[in-house]
């Protein structure tokens, strides 16, 4: 069954307005700081509610607040499940830190790295992410790929990390694997969709250590 189209109105965001897709929409919105948009099934409601402003929309509809449960039954509601899932966990106290790729459906851990010395969960899941993408090239897979963290989904786009760790003997390898990581995104194209994980509706990502 094919997902009807929708029209996506940002009234907040980097360039507020209607865009035809997901993709033009996510772009206006993500890690901007109070963003407001909603997708509607026709150009016209859409242009509509953009020109109506955010807060005529939801004055006439409320919104109504979901059951809290893992999963939802409505199809387009659920994750991919033909993809894979990563994640890190850092000790706060030690600063060890490790992460992981699994198969989403399956929860078969597909890769692991770790532990690092001196490491944040931001690094860690900067890698797992740049990891596996390099991994799902190398198959040939035009998979989709979860992460719950936005600052990695970040980084990625921006084909660097942003860390204000300092490199130390320690750390020596970790700031190793994250040149090797920044000049892979610099110098190779990749089709799988970055995905966040939506953790609020699904509950913990697949790959998640189980250590909260």
């Amino acid at each position: 069954m094919m997902n009807k189209k929708k029209y996506y109105v940002v009234w907040q965001g980097r360039k507020p307005g209607v865009y035809d897709t997901w993709k033009e929409c996510q772009a206006q919105i993500l890690e901007f700081p109070g963003a407001k948009y909603k997708g509607f099934e026709s150009a016209m409601e859409a242009q509509k509610h953009f020109l109506g402003g955010y807060e005529n929309y939801y004055k006439q509809n409320p919104p109504v607040k979901k059951k809290q449960i893992p999963y939802l039954t409505d199809h387009d509601e659920k994750p991919d499940l033909d993809s894979i899932c990563v994640d890190a966990a850092c000790n706060m106290v030690t600063r060890v830190m490790e992460y992981r790729g699994v198969d989403t459906r399956t929860g078969e851990q597909i890769f692991h790295q770790g532990p690092f010395k001196n490491a944040t969960n931001n690094i860690g899941e900067f890698l797992a992410l740049v990891h596996g993408l390099a991994l799902l090239k190398q198959q040939g897979s035009n998979k989709a790929i979860y992460t719950d963290s936005i600052t990695a989904i970040s980084w990625v786009r921006h084909k660097k990390h942003k860390s204000i760790i300092s490199p130390i003997e320690e750390n020596a390898l970790l700031f190793d694997l994250l040149a090797r990581a920044e000049k892979w995104l610099n110098e190779n194209q990749y089709a799988n969709p970055i995905i966040k994980w939506n953790t609020r509706l699904w509950g913990e990502i697949p790959a998640d250590f189980g250590r909260k």
